[in-house]
């Protein structure tokens, strides 16, 4: 009989209890995902985005009918962020709201409005810890197919990077007497793994002319950390 009144008792208390509502809500963004996929708030209330790295080239563009309208970079197609930055919508509307980043449509989410009035004003909680990257790229097996070039299409090379980010060479005409001249330079995008370019190629920050030329390497990754230069000799004949 006690049991049965406890049990009783109970079930009026949680029936009397208010019902719990969602709250304006923060996400961050680290290595390449979301810290929640699907972001679920009540009418009026806010979402927070933060950019905590170590990756920070991601955007917030709404991608369904009813979210064309926002986007954290509207300036830009290639999204950069400082750490520590933010971006904050309010949700007016009911409904489900898709976004994505423009560089990586694999970094998604999704925002679910409840057609119940929230609090605009609650505390979406503080942002979380920051992930400060330091450490730099691995830049090596740089592998030149030819040293001697014809034409202005350069030499097939190949690269070891252990990050995503940028592969740029800077070309220095070398002097007969001595010295060096900067001569232009060339960028890639750079994946984990072997990387395939072409070294000395004529482009538009780099005018394939005959001559000796040094080229230094650097990898760059998406916090801006540059890996040990590598530099590699070539000529163009004609």
């Amino acid at each position: 009989m006690v049991r049965r009144l406890l049990t009783t008792a109970l079930l009026a208390a949680l029936a009397a209890a208010p019902a719990a509502h969602a709250a304006n809500t923060r996400v961050s963004i680290s290595n390449f995902a979301w810290s929640k996929a699907q972001v679920q708030i009540d009418l009026g209330e806010k979402v927070t985005w933060d950019w905590i790295g170590p990756d920070l080239a991601h955007s917030v563009t709404g991608t369904s009918a009813n979210a064309l309208g926002w986007d954290s970079d509207p300036t830009t197609d290639a999204p950069s962020h400082q750490l520590g930055d933010t971006f904050t919508l309010q949700f007016p509307q009911p409904g489900s709201y898709l976004f994505q980043c423009k560089l990586h449509t694999a970094v998604r989410g999704e925002v679910v409005v409840s057609d119940v009035p929230g609090d605009p004003s609650s505390d979406p909680g503080p942002q979380a810890p920051l992930n400060l990257d330091v450490k730099r790229p691995t830049l090596g097996a740089v592998s030149v197919k030819r040293q001697q070039l014809h034409g202005r299409g350069g030499a097939a090379a190949t690269a070891q990077i252990s990050e995503r980010g940028t592969l740029e060479a800077e070309y220095y005409r070398l002097r007969p007497k001595g010295g060096r001249k900067f001569n232009g330079y060339a960028e890639w995008k750079a994946f984990i793994g072997i990387n395939r370019f072409f070294l000395g190629a004529h482009g538009k920050h780099f005018k394939a002319r005959p001559g000796r030329y040094l080229a230094v390497l650097r990898a760059t990754d998406s916090a801006a950390n540059t890996s040990k230069p590598v530099r590699k000799r070539f000529a163009i004949l004609d």
